[in-house]
């Protein structure tokens, strides 16, 4: 949740927008007709229903019709979601109800914040929390817990002074105390420290595991022992100042990501490219190179990104209307304000849809465009009969950022209802870009000639297109909260035809619902129990799988609830019922990513 920042040979990084600094780098709907069903609302403890029904939420603040606010009341209080925890460095046995199937064998790892005070001081935002390492290890239908602070140098460095000494995204370090007047004045006018508080989520480069944020810090970890390996920085293989927490890997192994540079000649969006194998052992990032450099719109405001798309032949890079103004950001510690304070929503922008060829890194004439829109996380993209057709989760509204502040999740009553309600709802949609313009097709003509799709391409220029998305959803889905945090089969459909996805639905300022799409017909099912705040599904095909949904569904599940336990929940991936759970009988807080590490 960061993006990154170097201005004057000064780097500074957005981590869930962060400062970094001392930049190393060389230079350089389905239709809207389809059938649904009816049905009722949830149990008043669970819901299992593969549910259509419409919603008598209001929708408030929208001018728009697109726009999804609502006017809910009587939100529980989370407060017990965001709070310290210590680590758990042995495993620890759990307690299993129902069944595990034998078959799962290996380490689901999570990510997230785990620590939210040093000494006497507090972290302000979520994104800021110190980065706890989780593991559930699962076998022969027994499952072990354990977790460790990530060692990085921004934890230990905190630990040793007892207090927060390295800036975060929405938290400013504020001057050593023992320090004079004169002393404090001055350190104002220092460059910050860099953080490499990893805190986002688990990837992989060339068959090891890093644990990552957005800046250009990453560290190695031993997905066995959770120990801290080794700091890896982006900066010293290429010329960018970070990468982001949603790598995607081709089928060959090769590794995709992007991150920012800035130059005297602006910002640029970089598309990287990891090769597969290593060279030797103790090979990280090396062979890294740049296939493509998109320069911004806006130089010196680039856009804030958290993850981008893939097919098989492109990468699209969405350049969305959320901005960061780099002066504010790079005078952040003088002006005592955090970098939350330099990104901002900007309606009167379009967003821009930037298709790359991943073979030879050119850049489409095309420019693709589309509303205001904000996004966070794609669902899936590929190609068909010359249309690339992305899938994503968005809102119209890039705020909600500045709502996760540490204060706000703690609110309880019509406080936190009020906060809840201020935010737009993220939806699953569908754009559709043609990928071959021909010249003799007038302008203001819909290029989209797909069967049964209701998003729309329109020609407005010789190289100039507009689309408008489709909804992948039906009205039920507003019951929910909207989606977010989609996974699929990753294995199978990344980048393929696909049909069904998962998510967790949004109706608290974090998940607390699990959701199957099926994109056929638009059906979806839910789980969701009351005081349950399940974290992002993360899918795990069965042995010799042939069927896209046979597999299963893990999650991690917390709540406020004291008597109630932390357990790992697994569903069936087809039916998506509940199959079996691991207790845990200590706190977890809400993270953030995950994936699965198979042992087979």
């Amino acid at each position: 949740m960061v993006c990154d920042l170097v201005l004057h040979k000064h780097h500074v990084t957005l981590k869930d927008l962060f400062i970094s600094a001392g930049s190393r780098g060389r230079q350089g709907s389905l239709s809207k007709t389809a059938s649904t069903q009816q049905a009722g609302k949830l149990a008043s403890m669970s819901s299992m229903n593969r549910l259509n029904s419409s919603t008598g939420w209001k929708k408030t603040r929208s001018n728009n019709k697109d726009q999804h606010f609502t006017n809910v009341h009587g939100l529980p209080c989370i407060e017990n979601l965001v709070c310290s925890v210590d680590e758990t460095t042995e495993p620890i046995t759990t307690t299993i109800t129902g069944n595990i199937p034998s078959w799962i064998k290996g380490n689901f790892l999570r990510n997230g914040p785990g620590k939210f005070e040093i000494g006497r001081s507090s972290f302000n935002h979520w994104f800021d929390g110190m980065a706890l390492l989780h593991q559930f290890h699962i076998e022969d239908g027994k499952v072990t817990y354990m977790s460790r602070f990530l060692n990085s140098d921004c934890y230990s460095a905190n630990l040793e002074h007892n207090r927060i000494i390295m800036s975060e995204f929405g938290t400013v370090a504020m001057p050593d105390p023992c320090k004079n007047f004169f002393q404090r004045f001055l350190s104002r006018f220092e460059l910050p420290k860099p953080t490499d508080n990893a805190n986002v989520s688990f990837v992989q480069y060339k068959g090891d595991y890093y644990v990552s944020t957005e800046t250009n810090f990453m560290h190695k970890i031993d997905p066995v022992t959770l120990e801290t390996k080794e700091k890896v920085d982006w900066s010293k293989f290429i010329a960018v100042n970070g990468a982001t927490a949603h790598p995607h890997v081709d089928a060959d192994g090769t590794t995709y990501n992007m991150g920012n540079s800035y130059t005297s000649k602006g910002a640029f969006y970089n598309i990287i490219m990891v090769p597969p194998n290593k060279v030797d052992q103790k090979d990280t990032l090396e062979g890294a190179t740049v296939v493509c450099s998109i320069p911004s719109e806006d130089k010196s405001k680039p856009s804030y990104y958290h993850s981008f798309a893939v097919s098989e032949n492109y990468v699209v890079f969405i350049e969305q209307p959320i901005k960061m103004d780099l002066l504010k950001i790079v005078t952040s510690k003088l002006r005592g304000k955090g970098i939350s304070e330099g990104v901002y929503w900007d309606p009167k922008r379009n967003t821009v849809f930037h298709v790359v060829n991943k073979r030879t890194g050119k850049l489409s004439l095309v420019k693709y465009s589309a509303k205001p829109l904000s996004t966070f996380h794609q669902i899936n993209c590929y190609e068909e009969n010359g249309f690339l057709i992305m899938d994503m989760c968005c809102s119209d509204d890039g705020q909600a950022i500045n709502n996760y502040m540490i204060q706000n999740l703690k609110k309880s009553g019509d406080a936190l209802d009020e906060i809840y309600n201020t935010m737009c709802r993220v939806f699953p949609r569908r754009f559709v870009l043609p990928l071959n313009m021909d010249s003799d097709i007038p302008c203001g003509q819909n290029l989209n000639t797909r069967f049964n799709s209701t998003a729309t391409a329109i020609k407005t220029d010789k190289n100039k297109v507009f689309c408008t998305h489709e909804d992948l959803h039906g009205d039920d889905l507003h019951e929910y909260g909207g989606l977010e945090f989609p996974q699929i089969n990753y294995s199978m459909c990344n980048s393929h035809h696909y049909r069904y996805f998962y998510g967790c639905g949004f109706r608290h300022l974090v998940g607390d619902s699990l959701i199957k799409m099926d994109l056929q017909g638009k059906q979806i099912t839910v789980w969701k129990h009351a005081d349950m705040y399940p974290s992002e599904p993360i899918f795990v095909p069965s042995p010799g799988a042939v069927e896209e949904d046979d597999g299963v569904i893990l999650s991690v599940v917390i709540t406020p609830n004291q008597d109630k336990s932390t357990f790992l929940l697994v569903l069936d991936g087809k039916t998506f019922e509940e199959l079996g759970r691991a207790e845990v009988p200590i706190n977890i807080p809400y993270g953030f990513h995950g994936t699965f590490q198979n042992g087979h």
